[in-house]
This record gives structure tokens, sequence and C-alpha cells, in this order.
């Protein structure tokens, strides 16, 4: 695998170098939000929107970006040529509280490139339950994609992978469901798809948004609204959209076995015809 590249004070910087110390206040005070792109074969799909959301995360947790969306892309897009047109990136934009005690007064822009491949659709996703909850919006950031909010990941997937599973489906204050620990939820009933309307619980993904929007344009029913766990026990198919794998298909809900579907399978491929089309990174120089 390629060694990670780092965009750090305006050069490229190979590894894992130390950027923060002992007194930098994202140490203290987590004040840490990023998010998560891919790059591969020479396609960024949704790129902008991803820079963008990594703004809004900073702005939601009172940091002052030095860079905007549009100069995290073009440098993102300068890091990626760096590499093989085939390898499969993560492409993570990054800003952090620097100066400053409780309150950061300064903000910090890295942008990190890793060799990350992604799971083929047909392999093995088991996941179950956590007795863990998302929090409501009144007590975190959960309109950020902060780095405060993955301790209570790291519960969820601790608990889920001792059970031998390898994620969790989270629920919500109210007990419905809400997504999974790092992605987002889609269920199948009858060919009807539904996922959990966005009530500020979980973050609305960039890839589960694009997914929603080609299942529509192309005539596929999809209902945004609440999804109880005894919908789990019943629906056709269960998979989930994220930036780390795109469409990832559940093959087991607890001691449900399930078998990868029709609605997954076209999801992703209306998913890739859509990079195809409109990933080029070209499209973003």
């Amino acid at each position: 695998m390629a060694e990670p590249l780092n965009w750090i004070d305006g050069a490229w910087v190979p590894g894992n170098p130390p950027i923060i110390g002992p007194v930098t206040n994202a140490a203290w005070m987590a004040t840490v939000v990023f998010d998560g792109a891919r790059a591969f074969n020479g396609l960024a799909p949704d790129l902008d929107l991803h820079c963008q959301r990594c703004v809004e995360s900073a702005h939601a947790l009172g940091l002052e970006p030095p860079v905007d969306a549009a100069e995290i892309m073009r440098i993102a897009v300068e890091g990626i040529q760096q590499f093989p047109k085939e390898t499969e990136l993560y492409v993570r934009p990054m800003f952090y509280g620097d100066e400053g005690w409780l309150m950061p007064s300064t903000t910090k822009f890295v942008l990190t490139l890793l060799d990350h491949p992604m799971k083929p659709p047909a392999s093995s996703f088991k996941v179950c339950r956590t007795t863990r909850t998302r929090p409501t919006p009144m007590a975190a950031p959960t309109n950020a994609k902060a780095s405060c909010l993955y301790p209570n990941v790291h519960r969820m997937m601790r608990e889920a992978q001792g059970r031998g599973f390898d994620a969790a489906v989270v629920g919500d204050a109210n007990g419905n469901v809400a997504e999974l620990s790092t992605s987002n939820i889609f269920i199948v009933k009858d060919g009807r798809v539904a996922t959990p309307v966005t009530n500020g619980a979980f973050l609305n993904g960039i890839t589960r948004q694009r997914t929603i929007a080609l299942f529509r344009e192309n005539g596929v029913p999809l209902d945004e609204r609440t999804i109880t766990f005894d919908e789990l026990d019943t629906a056709d198919e269960i998979f989930g959209t994220g930036n780390a794998n795109k469409i990832q298909p559940i093959t087991q809900y607890e001691d449900r076995m399930l078998q990868p579907g029709p609605m997954a399978a076209k999801a992703r491929a209306l998913y890739m015809a859509f990079a195809e089309t409109n990933g080029a990174l070209a499209n973003f120089a």
C-alpha cells in the first residue's frame, strides 16, 4: 500500500507526521472536524460536496476555516494526482483548534490522502443492535462530522465486535432506527425502499443523499420516514451507504441471515454510473 500523503502548512508531507502538541486546543477540547471523500480510477464523486461539508462542520464547532471549499478541492485534486490512478484513496480534509484554552482562537487545516481499498460489495457484513444511542442535537454537535462524536461510535463498535459482528445498528433518543455505527441505513420491503428520516440524530450522509436522489430519478419508490427496529426483523434487504464502501449489503442482522439483494445492487450500479459521468477529477480542477 502507498504511504499516506498530507498537506500541512502549504506543503506535501508523507507518512504520519505529528501535528498537535500537548497544549493544542484540539488535544484538550476535541475541537476537530473532518470529512471523507473517495477517489478511485480517476474519479472523485461528490468531492465538492465533501469539501463544503467540512467547512460547514468547522463553523458548527465554532472554528474559523483558513481555507474555503474551493481551495480544499484544489489541494485534494493535486494530491490525488500524485497516486496511481487505480489507487482507492480516502480523502480526508480536517480542521482543528490550534491556539486557545477553552475556546479555540485559531484554526489549522490539514488534508490527508490514505490508500484505503473499498470492500467488495458481496463481502460479508454482519450487524447487530447496540445498547448505545445517538445523541440529540441539543446534547452534541450532530450537524457536524466532528471527532468528539466518535468515542460513542467506538463503544458501539466494541459492543458489536465483542458479539462477533462487524458493526451496529444504532437507535435515536426515541428508540427508532437512526443509522449504522459508521454509515446510513436503508431497508427494502416488497420492492419499496425506506431510510430513516433526518431528525438531527445522525449526519445526513452525502452518499445517502446521492442514493436517494438516484433512486427517485430512476423511478424507485422510496420513503424517508421513521423506521422501527421491528421492521429490521422482516425486511427483504438491508444495506448501508457511506463514504468508506459506498453501497454495502448487509448479510446478517442479529440471527437473521440475508442475501445481497437486487435493490442494493441497483443502488451500487446507479452510484457507479453517476461517478463515471460526474466524478471525473477534471470536473474539480
